[in-house]
């Protein structure tokens, strides 16, 4: 399985990260850093990952012929969103996406921002009718998380959950 994972915008960008240090070790992984991201990953990284730049736009992961099989953008800043939504592929981000997208891949998307306005859920709207997973980083409660780390891990492991990747990171409805 091949799995990108997109960090777009600053804020969040951890949660980001640790996604993807949290994808099982069989999965070929890639990552794509926005300009915003702002993070040096050479010397953190100990996993074997595929790094990107954003404006590598002739990157294998832009093609539908190398096979991505799922794609995550978090954080998903509202710039990333509307662009997604438009069909604009000005970066490697975009232009994955909307791989993603005409290729009928499941491409999940974060959205960071709150509260929405009506143009991001107007954007979010039309891209659910295309089939895209918008799954903000919403805390739950059932699951009794008693520290960020709980609460970031039971996110991850839903969003593991809608792109069919198996994992133990919370603890499930009994």
């Amino acid at each position: 399985m091949k799995v990108v994972v997109a960090v777009s915008g600053a804020s969040g960008a951890s949660l980001g990260l640790k996604t993807l240090y949290a994808l099982p070790d069989p999965i070929e992984k890639h990552l794509i850093l926005s300009e915003h991201a702002e993070i040096v990953l050479d010397k953190e990284m100990n996993k074997k990952i595929t790094l990107h730049q954003n404006s590598e736009i002739w990157a294998s992961i832009a093609s539908g012929s190398f096979g991505v099989d799922a794609m995550m953008v978090i954080p998903c800043s509202m710039n990333t969103l509307a662009k997604i939504s438009c069909g604009i592929a000005d970066n490697l981000i975009t232009r994955a996406a909307s791989v993603m997208i005409k290729e009928q891949k499941k491409l999940l998307l974060a959205p960071r921002e709150m509260p929405f306005s009506a143009i991001s859920l107007e954007n979010m709207q039309k891209l659910a009718t295309l089939g895209v997973i918008i799954a903000p980083p919403v805390m739950a409660y059932y699951s009794e998380q008693d520290s960020l780390e709980a609460m970031e891990n039971f996110m991850i492991g839903k969003w593991f959950d809608l792109l069919g990747i198996p994992n133990d990171l919370y603890q499930r409805w009994k």
